[in-house]
């Protein structure tokens, strides 16, 4: 559902126009140095050249790229609906908007999409498109790490939303990796029904960026969703050879998308990919049980009806790895992945997260405190935990080094299938970070007693009894050694990155304890 919540934020785009990338597409992409994969292969042991994709043994499909030629300017500057304005400069990144035009393909399914997502996709009408894509880049090309993050934005909220540049920025430009996000979907470019209006949104949500500043994306035009997953390919083969990177040329291309755009990545992996071989890895985060459906021409996706469409689970038989990270509150309730739960294989890793909630304190950012839930909402380190996967996913790619299965939040079976709890009513299972092993609050993707939808995603973290913490806790000391060990331990298992031990010990509240 990926709700962006709070104010929404406006942030000028003051730079210069860089020119898009004339390279052909080939089958084979080629490397920062401009060499294909199979240069890279008789490269001496001392190349500085990014890495690349080791997984990959189909080379991508030729087809047509997205024109990034044109740069947006003008108007109210970039618009992106987040409740913190993305700040570029102190990582050294830059970012521009781009027009990305061309002539999008559809799909048509030949045959029952099968639970197991070996589905058969068939190209159906065509029709021109003129959207947006925004992209974040170190500022000095040096610094590129030859990897890109291609966000599919977020239209849940009724705006486009960035939630993976929020939970993983940090991982990104310090990485010097590049972040692409693309205007996949009709509702972000011309409007479109809403499933759930963020506060600060009103009077926004589903106008679309045509008539939320017209000066600036006056010349947009999205033909439906239906023609999106093409729309994401054309960008993903303009940026792969250099487009809008100030000539920079990439290695390895990650899919990214939270939530809806989740799903529409399980779509894009079982039905797409097979077709296109476009992207060396995806990391899915927060998906549904159900992939974003197929539509005609003109129509905007049906979440809703999504989110009662058949389980499927993710393919297996491509070479394109896949990291999906699933918050504790994703499991059961109105997402339901559960019943797409699948076991690990050669290209499949799954992280659950004990203790995480769809949306958190971290991604609504400063806006967080003003939720009434009943109960204080979910603060808990998931992002911490998503930019592991991401670095997990992409030494994946690059060194054929697949993560550790993780172990899996307990459910307990039945007609009505429910998470395991301890006392405390902390989930048991999956993976553990350190206020949840070693707590001063339940953190749960449990909501509290407010029953909107918006609360439902925000799970809670509900204060421990003074008289329990003084169970737990014989003094502060003890406690704080107790959760300086569990850093350790969530840092030695490759859940946190030594990078964010600081932001995993900042979550310590040794002042709760008496």
């Amino acid at each position: 559902m990926g709700v962006r919540v709070g104010a929404l934020v406006v942030a000028a785009l003051l730079l210069p126009m860089l020119a898009a990338c004339s390279d052909p597409i080939t089958g084979e992409r080629p490397d920062s140095a401009g060499r294909t994969s199979s240069e890279h292969e008789g490269a001496s042991a001392g190349s500085t050249a990014p890495p690349r994709a080791v997984t990959r043994t189909t080379p991508r499909a030729d087809g047509p790229a997205a024109d990034l030629s044109a740069e947006l300017t003008g108007g109210n500057g970039v618009f992106i609906g987040s409740p913190t304005p993305a700040d570029l400069a102190p990582a050294g990144y830059v970012q521009h908007e781009y027009v990305a035009a061309g002539t999008a393909t559809s799909y048509r399914s030949e045959g029952e999409l099968s639970q197991d997502g070996r589905w058969t996709f068939a190209p159906d009408g065509t029709a021109p498109y003129r959207t947006r894509v925004l992209v974040r880049r170190p500022a000095r090309t040096e610094r590129f790490s030859g990897t890109v993050v291609v966000e599919w934005l977020n239209v849940s909220g009724g705006v486009d939303a960035d939630p993976e540049w929020t939970s993983l920025q940090e991982e990104i430009t310090r990485r010097g990796d590049v972040w692409v996000g693309v205007s996949a979907q009709r509702i972000g470019i011309v409007g479109g029904p809403v499933l759930v209006t963020a506060p600060g949104a009103e009077g926004i949500a589903g106008r679309g960026l045509r008539a939320i500043d017209p000066a600036r994306y006056g010349t947009l035009t999205h033909p439906g969703d239906g023609f999106s997953f093409d729309i994401y390919t054309q960008v993903a083969r303009a940026v792969g050879t250099g487009a809008g990177l100030d000539g920079a040329k990439p290695s390895v291309v990650v899919a990214a998308g939270e939530s809806q755009s989740a799903a529409a990545l399980v779509t894009y992996i079982n039905g797409v990919q097979p077709l296109t071989a476009e992207f060396d890895g995806f990391f899915v985060h927060s998906r549904g049980a159900a992939g974003l459906p197929l539509v005609g021409a003109d129509q905007p996706a049906d979440l809703a009806g999504a989110l009662q469409g058949a389980p499927t689970t993710l393919r297996t038989d491509l070479d394109a790895p896949i990291l999906n990270a699933q918050t504790e509150s994703d499991l059961l309730g109105v997402l339901n992945s559960y019943k797409a739960r699948q076991p690990d294989s050669e290209r499949f890793r799954l992280w659950e997260v004990a203790g995480t909630a769809h949306a958190d304190a971290h991604l609504l950012g400063p806006n967080a405190d003003a939720m009434n839930c009943g109960v204080p909402i979910n603060n808990g380190p998931m992002h911490v935990v998503a930019k592991a996967g991401l670095r997990a996913l992409t030494t994946w790619i690059t060194t054929g080094k697949a993560p550790k299965s993780a172990p899996l939040i307990e459910v307990a079976t039945g007609a009505s299938p429910q998470i395991r709890r301890d006392a405390d009513g902390i989930a048991l299972g999956g993976i553990r970070t350190p206020p949840v092993d070693v707590p001063v609050a339940a953190l749960s993707g449990a909501q509290g007693p407010d029953p909107s939808v918006l609360c439902l995603l925000l799970g809670s973290a509900k204060p421990l009894p003074a008289d329990r913490l003084a169970a737990l806790y014989p003094d502060r000391a003890t406690y704080q050694q107790r959760y300086d060990a569990a850093v350790d331990s969530t840092v030695t298992a490759g859940y946190a990155l030594p990078e964010d031990r600081t932001a995993l010990a900042a979550f310590a509240e040794p002042g709760s304890v008496s």
